[in-house]
Formats: C-alpha cells, sequence, structure tokens
C-alpha cells in the first residue's frame, strides 16, 4: 500500500468510524451508497446553525447577510472544484435525482412523437425513470447501449444506436453496482456528432477523482453531496448556460421570482431560477467544507490508495471459492460487486452485519442492469479512502463464515 498516505490521521477525521456494531468494530463498505462525513464538515454545518443560522436573500440584518455571504461563497466554492469558471452554472439541488428530474421536466416540450433518447443498461433508476416518464407523455423513444462481459459499454453499440433522432444521450460516469469508469469524453463526442444534448450522472465518480467538467463536454452534469462525504439533502446540477437559461422554472415559489404581479410572473435568471424557496444553506456550506478536507487530503493520493485497496480486495475475495466477481472493467473505482453460488445477496448482507461488516445487497437501484446480467442482485463493497487492508480481511473473514454456513 501507499506508504506515505495518512491512513491512521484521516480515519480519526470521521467519527462515526470508531463505532462497534454487534459488539465489533464497525467496517463501513457501504460508500456508494452513502459516505461518512468527517469532522471539518459536520464542524461547519454546526458553527452555520450556531453562530450564522438566518434565511439568505431576504434580509437585512446582520445574521441574514451573513449566511447569504456563506451560502454565496459556497457556490463560488463548488464551482471552483469541479472546474467550471461560472458560480452562475452551478445550481443547488436536493441531491443527483432531483437534478435528473430537473432537467427533464425543462426539456420535456423540445421532444417530439419520434425522439430517440440513448442511455445505458447499467443507469441507475434516478437516470431511468424521469426519461421514462418523459417518454410516455412526449411519444419518445428510449434506446439503450449494451455493456461487454467485462462489465464495460458496448461502445461500438452505442455509437450505432446515436442517431440522426437522438436528441438526448444520458449516462453514467461511473457505474454504482460494478464500479466501471465509462469513456465519457468519448461517449460525449460521438453524442455531440449526433447533434444530441448530453447529461453525465456524476453521482458514483466525484467521490473518487477530480472533476473538470469543462473538459468533458457535456451540457449537464450532476452529482449528490451525500456521497461525497457532504450532508444529505444537498446536490448540485451543473449545466452551460445558454441550456440553463432556456430551462423553464421546476418550482414555483418564493426567491425564484423576478416581479410578481396577482395575475402572472416574471422568474429570475439561473440558479436562483430553480432554488425556489428557502435553500439547504447549512447543505451547501457543508458540501463546499467536504471540498475543502478532500482537496487537502490530495485527489492524486486518495485516489491511488484506493485503487491498490480495489486490488486488494478483489484478490483476496476473488480467491474465495464459489465467489463470482461481477464487473472486471479495465477502469474501475473502489466497487466490489459479487455472487456466492449457494447464498442470496440478502443473506450475505446480514450475516457480515452480525460481523460489523456493513455492505449492501440487492438491484442497488439498477434492476434493467440485473436483468442484463441475469442476475437477481449482487452484494457490494464499495471502498472509500478511509478504508484499510485490515478491513477486507474482516470482509474475507466474514465471507468465510457465510461460506460455512451456506456450504
Amino acid at each position: 500500500m501507499t506508504s506515505s498516505f495518512p491512513i491512521d490521521r484521516i480515519r480519526a477525521d470521521f467519527p462515526i468510524l470508531s463505532r462497534t456494531i454487534h459488539g465489533k468494530p464497525l467496517v463501513y463498505l457501504d460508500n456508494g451508497a452513502t459516505s461518512q462525513k468527517p469532522r471539518a464538515v459536520i464542524d461547519a454545518v454546526s458553527r452555520f446553525f450556531s453562530e450564522e443560522n438566518s434565511n439568505i436573500h431576504r434580509g437585512v440584518h446582520y445574521l441574514s447577510m451573513q449566511a447569504t455571504d456563506a451560502y454565496d461563497r459556497a457556490r463560488e466554492r463548488i464551482a471552483e472544484a469541479i472546474g467550471v469558471a461560472a458560480a452562475r452554472e452551478v445550481v443547488f439541488v436536493r441531491g443527483a435525482t432531483e437534478a435528473v428530474n430537473l432537467v427533464a421536466h425543462g426539456l420535456a416540450e423540445r421532444f417530439q412523437p419520434g425522439d430517440e433518447i440513448l442511455l445505458t443498461v447499467m443507469e441507475h433508476h434516478a437516470n431511468l425513470v424521469p426519461w421514462q416518464i418523459l417518454a410516455q407523455k412526449r411519444g419518445v423513444i428510449l434506446r439503450h447501449a449494451p455493456l461487454t462481459p467485462e462489465g464495460e459499454i458496448d461502445m461500438e453499440a452505442f455509437a450505432a444506436l446515436c442517431g440522426p433522432k437522438t436528441r438526448l444521450a444520458a449516462f453514467t460516469h461511473v457505474s454504482n453496482a460494478l464500479g466501471t469508469v465509462n469513456p465519457v469524453v468519448k461517449m460525449t463526442r460521438l453524442a455531440k456528432q449526433c447533434g444530441a444534448l448530453v447529461l453525465i450522472d456524476g453521482a458514483q465518480a466525484v467521490p473518487h477523482f477530480p472533476l473538470r467538467i469543462a473538459e468533458l463536454g457535456c451540457d449537464f452534469y450532476l452529482f449528490s453531496g451525500h456521497k461525497v462525504f457532504g450532508p444529505d439533502g444537498i446536490g448540485v446540477l451543473w449545466g452551460k448556460w445558454d441550456e440553463l437559461k432556456s430551462l423553464p422554472p421546476y418550482q414555483s415559489g418564493g426567491d425564484m421570482i423576478e416581479r410578481v404581479h396577482l395575475t402572472h410572473s416574471t422568474f429570475r435568471e439561473p440558479p436562483e431560477r430553480f432554488e425556489a424557496g428557502t435553500p439547504h444553506i447549512s447543505g451547501a456550506i457543508g458540501l463546499a467544507a467536504a471540498f475543502d478536507y478532500l482537496e487537502g487530503v490530495g485527489w492524486e493520493a486518495m485516489h491511488a490508495f484506493e485503487q491498490e485497496l480495489l486490488a486488494y480486495a478483489t484478490e483476496r475475495v476473488g480467491n474465495l471459492g464459489g465467489i463470482r466477481i461481477i464487473g472486471q472493467a479495465r477502469e474501475k473505482v473502489g466497487v466490489l460487486s459479487f455472487t456466492l453460488a449457494t447464498a442470496h445477496p440478502h443473506d450475505i448482507g446480514t450475516i457480515l452485519d452480525t460481523e460489523g461488516v456493513a455492505i449492501r445487497a440487492g438491484h442497488h437501484c439498477a434492476q434493467p442492469l440485473m436483468e442484463f446480467l441475469g442476475l437477481p442482485g449482487t452484494a457490494r463493497a464499495s471502498f472509500a479512502f478511509y478504508n484499510t487492508r485490515e478491513e477486507v480481511d474482516r470482509l474475507v473473514q466474514a465471507l468465510e463464515k457465510v461460506k460455512r454456513y451456506f456450504d
């Protein structure tokens, strides 16, 4: 392992990692579902409520102006962290799910019967269901790019499915169920050659490597705060300015308006147009603190450490008889999906929990992917930079217990 990576100091930054579960030290390997929070994020949120709590954009008193400044600075900080020049292109939402729905709602009127949306079979439900609803309402045809046996996008099929009727391509940057890192720059380029808009779901990508959205070429990019070591209930939708300006409001009410009359209203420009009502002020502040923390640790060091940990876990788990690892893409993040011939994934997860090992079991909100793979679900261990080899060993020991129980 990377000897210079300060794993002990980092683990001390995450209070929950010192917990015991069923009398055993917690091994938290469910980071793909949500990540744990460092003390820096917890303190930033606590400090806001203790010292600055007030509503924004409404008051002339000191606390309101202080809270407004903190919220606006959070937007600027996040824009910088994700590699975009204009903070006005960063919209705060509740999470990746709301971001997809916002774009789908806003684009709906542009589609005509017979238009096509290009997706992939590995999408999370959040990047499938909104487009299904839009397709049903507008007579749109959904196309789905398949995968190779290794769990990678079949790029020949993707290119063949992208044609003159493709109006939008929406795909994940990283598969939540397999860990596959998709070639999003190439996919975006192909979609653009067809004249399509491009939306990228980055919920599983942002926690693992540095992001420079401006270099991807897409029109929309989105992610959730709770997966990137920030608070829950906050997320980011980035959009090209011209595209955001063309979208109608998603919700209406206070703070998103320019002028209200008894019979009609006019609306503010983005991002305020999409942030009706009191926003998640503390969430935005906490998310900015999360990026500060991650940059302090160092993206390259974190990524290298995770990759070494993934390689170790893949070897250890793969050497267990009867275990089948699902998804062997050449480029992956720290996700290890697997099945055991003699046990259902839910049984695996339940027994591992008795050993203090937290994983995810089931279809991972990717039922079409599981159908494509011919599986009811998988057991999924997903790693973060605060996990260790010793925790991988604990996972293997717990899996050996599962095997003894069912063999």
